[in-house]
């Protein structure tokens, strides 16, 4: 079985992230999305059996952009996300010990 970190891979430099996805027998695709535009970053905790995902919103279309921590460069992006602080730290602590919980930040309101 073809792992995660095969097929989807993070790259980030000092003004943008990108994505390159080669799913199994599905389309290959890749997005580069430019850190000013990011509006909100989300960490969806996951159980043991999941990957944590992080949803980066941002001014340049109403989806969020999926990101899988387990992706080759994840971890590194979520801690460039955190260094640059597009995420509350007291909330990235929180949600580092939480299971099956979305976290948003700025928090989402409504």
């Amino acid at each position: 079985m073809t792992s995660l970190r095969d097929w989807y891979s993070v790259h980030f430099d000092a003004n943008a992230i990108t994505l390159r996805v080669h799913p199994p027998n599905e389309a290959a695709w890749e997005e580069t999305l430019q850190w000013k535009h990011i509006s909100r970053v989300c960490f969806k905790a996951a159980d043991w059996f999941e990957s944590d995902e992080l949803y980066i919103f941002t001014d340049q279309r109403p989806e969020s952009y999926v990101i899988p921590i387990e992706a080759d460069g994840g971890q590194a992006l979520w801690g460039e996300i955190l260094d640059r602080k597009l995420f509350d730290a007291e909330m990235a602590i929180e949600a580092s010990m939480a299971t099956n919980e979305l976290f948003c930040s700025p928090p989402i309101s409504g």
